[in-house]
């Protein structure tokens, strides 16, 4: 995936081809480093998206764009709507094949002064900014992250100073009719070409030099120096083909899948590196920008807000699992607790040989069928009644101790099995619902506290919405994504003849598949099986057991944790969780 100069200029020329002279209606910011203008004019409206994220800076037309905005607009957002909302675009540019776009805006001020706006939109990685300045002055009006000296030396972005532009990158211009013998001199380098190719030309990423090897067939680990004249020059005519069709606008947007359908990677330009895999040409860079990151930025945010409560989860995980390995060995150290009460029981019935001050005694081990000699220490300050209620003493105490610890352990172990789901659920999370749904698990189960903010934002409504698969004999099967809904799945809305599943002693989701006429088929078990193992902690075992069952024998006992059950009258299957099966079986959302 590149996101690089080559895919801005395409992008540009389509927007300064469609949007010009739009006015923009409504400007929304549903995240921090992300803004939407939507534009209207000339009997059209688009959204243009403009992100400045860390991991996915971008800039496109998103027809399909849709998010929550928070209940308080954020400054930046306030400041743009005091700007540049129900101004006109004037121009979309951006210079040379650099990764900075400029959109001017003709707006008006206070005073009803014509005034123009830049919208400055840097695609830098995590220095990926969104800036708005006043054109004419050259001065910051405001920015979605304000960089002061202290973090940048080089130049601060904060309101009321002077716009400095991004360090310049020494790189020759790729469209510029480079003749081969300028060509070698640009690429004579000791390092693989393809690295030579986009460390020296503006524009270019990996994947565009890449593609411009695949097509001159020169390996990309090749040294620019160990190549023939011959090579040197199907470089040169590849390249130069490539970047006469970029010069002339002759874009081949296009976007590549693998065979399980999921995104591979995009670009303004045909990829026939990927020889092999689906490969889907459009006429709009921004239609396939917009497939390719709509799945992309939600599983990167997703990370992104997860991760604090994965990290809290780890750690719980981490406690339970070290407590139960230190009563685990204390419970070993147990195992001596009949011991005492043996030589409890000998002293009493010696008693009459013991005297006080008596270091030891022998006696005849009567519960061993061949009555041994057995040696048994003593307290020679003790009485001989003292020194038999001492180990009666002790190995009540063990006793006690070892049954306190056998509960613990249980209880821990059923807790560490409802923490590792939960850590599965977050796994198997989809979208930002299904999080909110896990969060307010945790904070009802006492497991993260709510925030005041929790407080005043809008009730989440949980919906149930379980992944869906119909197997090859069209059999419904329905898996679980969270705790919720594993208990909805199972209790209400699976009837007493569907059929349950669920993996063996392995944290998982519950798998329903629903009858017909009381029929369920073998390969439709198998092929449930195989999901519900996919959807479990045993997602790369072998041979992973799966129990099932018919729904009326699973129960939920009284205060249980959300997603814990109990069964009977099962059986196990092993199966080995196929991926390419779980998604061609799979009904896409």
């Amino acid at each position: 995936m590149a996101f690089d100069g080559l895919t801005i200029n395409s992008i540009v020329q389509e927007l300064q081809q469609k949007i010009t002279s739009l006015k923009i209606d409504k400007i929304s910011q549903a995240e921090k480093d992300e803004i939407l203008l939507s534009l209207r004019g000339n009997s059209k409206t688009y959204k243009l998206l403009i992100s400045a994220s860390p991991s996915f800076p971008r800039i496109y037309l998103a027809p399909s764009y849709k998010k929550e905005n928070p209940l308080k607009a954020p400054n930046f957002l306030m400041i743009l709507r005091k700007y540049i909302q129900g101004g006109r675009i004037l121009s979309v540019s951006q210079d040379s094949f650099d990764r900075v776009i400029y959109i001017d805006i003709d707006t008006f001020d206070e005073l009803k002064e014509q005034k123009v706006r830049r919208l400055i939109i840097e695609i830098m990685g995590r220095h990926s900014n969104i800036i708005l300045i006043d054109k004419q002055s050259n001065k910051i009006l405001d920015a979605a992250k304000r960089i002061p000296i202290s973090v940048s030396s080089f130049r601060e972005v904060l309101p009321a100073i002077t716009y400095k532009s991004p360090p310049e990158q020494e790189k020759s211009n790729p469209t510029d009719n480079i003749n081969l013998e300028d060509f070698i001199k640009l690429t004579y380098q000791k390092m693989p070409i393809y690295k030579v190719l986009y460390s020296k030309f503006s524009g270019l990423s990996p994947l565009i030099a890449k593609e411009i090897c695949y097509r001159s067939n020169i390996d990309i680990s090749s040294s620019a120096t160990e190549l023939s004249p011959i090579e040197v020059e199907r470089l040169h005519n590849s390249f130069s083909r490539i970047m006469s069709t970029i010069k002339s606008g002759d874009f081949e947007p296009c976007i590549v899948f693998d065979k399980l359908g999921f995104t591979v990677d995009f670009s303004c330009i045909y990829l026939s590196m990927y020889d092999g895999f689906e490969i889907k040409k459009e006429d709009s860079i921004s239609f396939i920008c917009e497939q390719y990151y709509n799945t992309r930025d939600s599983k990167d945010r997703l990370n992104q807000k997860s991760h604090d409560i994965r990290k809290i989860l780890k750690s719980k995980i981490s406690t339970l699992e070290n407590k139960i390995q230190k009563q685990s060995q204390e419970i070993n150290e147990t195992i001596c607790l009949e011991d005492y009460k043996k030589d409890a029981d000998l002293l009493t019935a010696y008693i009459y040989m013991i005297q006080k001050g008596m270091k030891n005694i022998e006696v005849d081990d009567f519960y061993d069928e061949n009555t041994p000699k057995t040696t048994i220490s003593l307290d020679e300050n003790l009485t001989p009644s003292e020194n038999i209620q001492k180990l009666y003493k002790k190995y009540n105490k063990m006793k006690s101790r070892k049954k306190e610890l056998s509960t613990q352990i249980s209880q821990a172990k059923e807790e560490l099995d409802y923490l590792y789901n939960l850590e599965l659920s977050i796994e198997n999370i989809s979208n930002i619902s299904d999080l909110e749904d896990i969060i307010i698990e945790m904070q009802a189960q006492g497991i993260v506290r709510k925030n005041k903010s929790d407080a005043k934002k809008k009730k989440h409504k949980s919906e149930f919405n379980p992944m869906k698969f119909i197997s090859d004999d069209q059999f419904e099967i329905y898996v679980g994504r969270n705790n919720n809904q594993n208990d909805y799945l199972t209790l209400k809305f699976a009837k007493s003849d569907d059929m349950w599943l669920h993996t063996k002693n392995i944290a998982g989701s519950h798998g329903i598949i629903k009858s017909k006429n009381g029929q369920i088929s073998e390969n439709s078990i198998k092929q449930a099986a195989i999901i519900c193992a996919f959807y479990s902690k045993a997602k790369f075992s072998q041979s992973v057991p799966i129990d099932y069952t018919l729904k009326k024998n699973v129960k939920k006992p009284n205060g249980a944790k959300p997603g814990m059950v109990i069964y009977e009258t099962n059986s196990t299957v092993y199966v080995t969780p196929d991926e390419e099966l779980v998604e061609r079986l799979r009904i896409k959302e």
